[in-house]
């Protein structure tokens, strides 16, 4: 697998992400605009941790972010459910971003001689570290195209 396509598609996906909440208002992170059950805060987190997950714990890699992702960010978890215990565990914003551009670049140093080594098996059916990080760019192409359409919505209100 060339290292250099992978790490491209994984960085243009990122960089959007990144460019699409600089746009986002303030006083908007937390809001869930109408037909949406997660909020832009929410994406920026679970973006995050299930990144973490493709590529550290299905590669069975140790990972660096603190429970609180889990529990708050996860698959199946939303910002309208959040509780009280949860609400007063949220990392603040830019600590996030910080986080998320740290990730990429940990990534990179972690992966990029390593894409052609065997993973578990796992339920994304990915054989290697390559296929795991293509994986997670598909994962962010998506949170891409949910996070523009949210934006859209707060930006008229």
């Amino acid at each position: 697998m060339r290292r250099d396509f992978v790490f491209h598609l994984y960085n243009v996906e990122h960089d959007n992400f990144l460019n699409l909440l600089a746009k986002c208002p303030v006083d908007k992170r937390m809001v869930v605009p109408e037909g949406f059950n997660t909020s832009l805060y929410w994406h920026l987190g679970h973006v995050l941790r299930v990144t973490e997950f493709h590529v550290f714990d299905l590669g069975a890699q140790p990972t660096s972010l603190p429970q609180k992702y889990q529990d708050i960010f996860f698959y199946g978890t939303k910002a309208t459910e959040w509780k009280e215990e949860q609400l007063a565990q949220l990392p603040a914003w830019d600590e996030m971003i910080d986080l998320l551009k740290e990730q990429r670049e940990h990534l990179y140093n972690t992966f990029k001689d390593r894409l052609e080594e065997p993973v578990p098996e796992n339920f994304k059916k990915a054989e290697n570290f390559g296929e795991l990080m293509l994986t997670t760019a598909a994962h962010l192409s998506n949170h891409n195209g949910v996070v523009a359409a949210m934006l859209q919505i707060l930006q008229q209100k």
